[in-house]
């Protein structure tokens, strides 16, 4: 879930402050510098905790800027680490590269062609505070101090995903970029003139990456593989391939939990925004649900066939999703409405009756099962209303901890409505005042209603006393069919070759968290 831009700004701006604070502070074992980088015969002390070489580093950073011995993608994990050395190794690095008399986001894009910016968010942002310092150095006429310019740096960052990333609706204007920005150049606003060329500047060309043909690849695929908890499971980081500073992790090797024929609509963006109309075509897909991602693919689903890079562009993470019916959409047959937890909303349609019911089902039941449990709400002063922020990590609650979290939460988003809709706003019904109470009154509601139906699932998973899958959806559609909950059309839930277990996900942990949403119910 990506965060309001003040909120990112200001850590940005944070972050520069306290970086230099933290140049010496006491230093892991997993910071260790790698000897192998220094030149052969090399007898430089540069473990932690010891004599950090200015010499060494002058040559290590000679040979990362010219490549010897290093490929590209190499040169990032040498500059981004918090430790003496690193920095050293930085600020050596940075002093190959001229950018007199060059405007910031034209010295930025001849510096992101130097070597593809990879590593975890916090080594980024320090390679980064590097090239600011490196900039003001180079242009100390600039109005920005070297904290302005690293937020300012960070702005273009954010502005160029804004303008050409993917899933984005309504395009930020000038002036909201301006005023994203105003007190960040240490308390008082950056100079107008500005910020308007460097908005144009990025809104014509997009920035791009250094990235060959084979980094991308593993930037894709294989940024990150790492052992799980308690499993075998491998995790990779995909990027978006816009912006290395969006990253989603995902289980390669996965339960999968159901997959078919799906014509997927698009219809609505980020945040609710509309899907603009050029994008709001049915496309049709071979949809896979494994793990906690909808994988939608051109291609017709093979197990042991690896999930392509463009097929991973279609991906729709479900953690605390909310699949319903959608009643309120009469065009086609058999729709179902998946709305995401940054409030993506997708139409999807099943072939027939049954496979819709069963989409829902067993959308709704990973989502709780796994959906780790909500960040605490922030604390600030700002009046707008934000919602808070949802992990995508999976839980790690056993059941009934889980089903205790979810009954919480409920509880607490029952209380929250009830004491809104006690305080109306005494303004203009058109006011923005108005417009901000409606919002939270629509969030509040829409989570009353995910709670309510994660908290169902997950007791009829307990009632059913099993894990297989198959046994767990034909308890809850036999309910419903009990209830009249399908409108009295029976619905014949085939019995599969293989049924996945829920006890499978995760590392084997049986009877993890689980919860679903009840077919049929709107958000």
């Amino acid at each position: 879930v990506l965060l309001p831009w003040c909120i990112v700004l200001e850590i940005c701006h944070r972050f520069s402050l306290c970086n230099d604070a933290n140049l010496t502070d006491g230093l892991s074992d997993s910071d260790e510098c790698d000897l192998g980088s220094l030149e052969h015969g090399s007898t430089d002390t540069l473990a932690n905790g010891c004599r950090a070489d200015c010499e060494a580093a002058k040559r290590l950073a000679k040979r990362l800027y010219h490549l010897e011995g290093f490929k590209r993608c190499d040169v990032a994990r040498h500059l981004g680490k918090n430790n003496e050395f690193s920095q050293m190794v930085a600020s050596e690095y940075l002093s190959f590269f001229d950018f007199s008399g060059l405007s910031l986001d034209r010295a930025l894009r001849n510096f992101l062609k130097a070597f593809p910016l990879m590593g975890e968010t916090q080594e980024r942002e320090r390679v980064l505070v590097h090239f600011s310092r490196r900039y003001c150095h180079c242009n100390p006429q600039t109005p920005t101090s070297e904290d302005g310019a690293h937020t300012l740096t960070c702005a273009l960052m954010l502005l160029n995903t804004d303008l050409h990333g993917h899933n984005i609706g309504k395009k930020m204007s000038c002036q909201q970029f301006i005023s994203n920005l105003e007190g960040l150049n240490n308390s008082k606003d950056f100079p107008k003139d500005l910020l308007k060329v460097l908005y144009n500047s990025i809104k014509n060309e997009k920035l791009e990456w250094a990235v060959e043909e084979e980094e991308l690849r593993k930037s894709l695929s294989e940024l990150v593989e790492e052992q799980c908890e308690g499993g075998s499971k491998r995790v990779a980081r995909v990027t978006d391939g816009s912006n290395p500073f969006i990253a989603i992790p995902i289980l390669l090797n996965a339960v999968t939990y159901k997959h078919g024929v799906l014509t997927r609509k698009s219809h609505a963006d980020m945040d609710g925004k509309r899907t603009p109309r050029g994008r709001r075509g049915w496309k049709k897909f071979y949809a896979v649900l494994k793990g906690m991602i909808l994988y939608l693919q051109k291609d017709e689903y093979k197990p042991d066939t690896d999930i392509s890079e463009v097929d991973l562009k279609n991906a729709v993470r479900i953690h605390h999703a909310l699949a319903t019916r959608a009643t309120d959409y009469s065009k086609r047959a058999y729709v179902l409405k998946l709305k995401t937890s940054d409030w993506r909303v997708f139409l999807l349609q099943a072939p027939s009756e049954e496979e819709m019911m069963s989409w829902i089902f067993r959308i709704n039941l990973v989502a709780a099962l796994f959906s780790a449990p909500a960040f605490p709400a922030a604390i600030g002063s700002m009046k707008k209303f934000c919602r808070p922020i949802l992990p995508s990590s999976s839980t790690r609650l056993n059941q009934e901890d889980q089903l205790l979290s979810h009954e919480n939460k409920l509880k607490q988003m029952s209380l929250e409505l009830e004491e809104h809709r006690k305080n109306l706003p005494s303004a203009d019904p058109k006011s923005r005042e108005w417009e901000e109470y409606r919002l939270k009154e629509h969030y509040l509601a829409y989570e009353k209603t995910r709670y309510e139906t994660y908290i169902s699932l997950l007791q009829a998973k307990i009632r059913t006393e099993t894990d297989d899958l198959e046994k767990i959806e034909a308890s809850v559609m036999g309910g419903l069919i009990m209830e009249g909950g399908l409108a009295g059309r029976e619905c014949h839930l085939r019995k599969t070759q293989s049924s996945p277990s829920i006890s499978q996900a995760h590392g084997g942990l049986n009877g993890r968290a689980t919860g679903c949403d009840i077919p049929g119910k709107r958000s």
